[in-house]
């Protein structure tokens, strides 16, 4: 028997009321639980003892609170409502329009939904299955399908008015998943037949801001109010620091309460009289803001220990070079089959650990392997390769001298950023025999034979012809079918 269980609650669009937040935490409480995180798609997360679950499971039902345990089976909607105001203000897209947009979901998706305004870069864009981004016609929104398991995105033919969204996205959700349709064509025709939503045409994909993050901690000033980000190192937050935000939440009269991508919190609201009653809240707990700003901007999974040394590790490098990181965050992925098994982990520029020797299911020693994004822009979905096969003294390293070229980069603009890396990549491929080469046009991730497929378990030597049949790329799980034969000049 399993001593702890990881209970998921999903926290809809990354919004939650003060009340609802403070009935699941007095209810972990209850259960013995001290400790929870927030998730990456928003959600929030806690380990709880087996004795304890039965007696959490059955508080959380009195209350018609949907949970999971152990299981993701119902990803939650992530939004970019969490920067509406602080951040910016769209052209169109308002907090209501949020939730006329939320309201109108009669189904708990089993596909991850992203909804997006298109002139924001705190979210992600293209880390869901159904990508909704505001288009520039009001109360209508440009979709992005990404099939499960495949880094292929592509664009529906129709822009969908905000009533419809929820709607469309179920038709869709049961075409792909009950019906098994993957491409555009089949997929557009199955979700029209026998219903009608309100549309426009798409003419033009949406125009994407370049990435920036803004920083998301601490005091800042919006028109006359104020916003608090909070964000803990080891992305945990005591249930005693959450209830007496909680009630602080109440008494001030804020209605709610936002959980960022990055594993944070955000207060809006915030009057100016109120302002020192939230500074002695967090003096009550010890809890500190205004952390560098190289800090803020990573993803690591979800409940990753190994995640967050890694992090900790190569901020120490950058703390004693004074690394310039502007423009740029940070992914890593400790865990196999990350897009699979969880929430693909968004970044710049990746950081994949694997075993160099694995036993059985017993891994020795670890290597690092360094991806980056086309242009550097995290919203991509083409990742190429910087360096393989890393050490971890050697990681750091490396890291800095891909934040040193995207900076020496960004300022010569005519030259598109990914050129000189994509000629890196292509070199490091053409030392391998193109009749064993294999290519993902998806993700264009490269089956190497010398190399093999420690992930798959696949060991150096083996042909690409005597993979198995069952055998998917290594970064997105396309088929095997899929790839396709290198054939490189030189």
């Amino acid at each position: 028997m399993r001593d702890y269980y990881t209970l998921k609650i999903n926290l809809l669009a990354g919004i939650v009321s003060p009340a609802a937040l403070q009935t699941i935490l007095t209810a972990a409480q209850a259960a013995h639980v001290r400790k929870v995180r927030f998730g990456s798609r928003q959600q929030l997360l806690m380990t709880v003892h087996y004795e304890d679950l039965r007696q959490l499971e059955k508080n959380l039902c009195q209350q018609a609170v949907p949970f999971e345990v152990n299981t993701d089976r119902h990803p939650n909607i992530i939004s970019s409502y969490c920067g509406e105001e602080v951040f910016r203000t769209g052209s169109w897209l308002r907090e209501g329009e949020y939730h006329t947009v939320l309201d109108n979901f009669g189904h708990q998706p089993r596909l991850k939904v992203n909804l997006s305004d298109s002139e924001q870069s705190f979210t992600p864009f293209f880390t869901g299955n159904l990508n909704f981004i505001a288009s520039s016609e009001p109360h209508f929104w440009q979709l992005y399908v990404r099939p499960k398991q495949s880094n292929a995105l592509f664009q529906w033919p129709d822009l969908i008015y905000t009533n419809d969204v929820g709607r469309l996205a179920e038709a869709v959700e049961i075409a792909m998943l009950d019906d098994g349709l993957r491409e555009l064509g089949p997929l557009h025709q199955a979700v029209n037949t026998g219903q009608t939503f309100i549309t426009q045409s798409a003419t033009q994909p949406v125009p994407l801001p370049e990435f920036s993050l803004p920083y998301y901690e601490g005091f800042n000033r919006y028109g006359s109010r104020t916003w608090l980000g909070l964000y803990r190192r080891n992305e945990e937050f005591t249930i005693a620091f959450l209830l007496d935000l909680c009630a602080l939440c109440l008494k001030t009269r804020i209605g709610e309460v936002c959980v960022t991508p990055w594993k944070s919190l955000i207060i809006k609201g915030i009057s100016e009289e109120d302002r020192p009653k939230w500074s002695l809240m967090l003096g009550r707990h010890n809890s500190n803001v205004r952390h560098a700003a190289n800090e803020l901007a990573w993803q690591t999974e979800d409940d990753s220990d190994a995640g967050a040394a890694i992090k900790r590790g190569v901020l120490r490098y950058f703390e004693r070079n004074d690394t310039r990181t502007f423009g740029l965050c940070f992914g890593v992925q400790t865990r196999p089959k990350s897009e699979r098994s969880g929430v693909p982990v968004f970044g710049s520029i990746l950081i994949r650990k694997r075993p160099w020797i694995r036993v059985g299911s017993f891994a020795f020693l670890s290597l690092y392997d360094l991806y980056f994004t086309e242009n550097f822009n995290p919203n991509s979905r083409t990742y190429f390769r910087f360096d393989r096969g890393l050490f971890w003294f050697s990681v750091p390293v490396q890291i800095d001298r891909l934040c040193r070229k995207f900076s020496a980069q960004r300022l010569i603009k005519q030259q598109p950023v990914e050129s000189p890396e994509r000629i890196d990549s292509q070199l490091i491929v053409s030392k391998i025999d193109t009749s064993e080469a294999y290519q993902c046009p998806h993700c264009l991730t490269v089956y190497d034979p010398e190399s093999g497929d420690d992930r798959a378990g696949v060991l150096p030597g083996v042909a690409f012809a005597d993979l198995p049949g069952e055998y998917g790329c290594a970064t997105c799980d396309a088929p095997k079918r899929e790839l396709v034969g290198l054939v490189l000049a030189g």
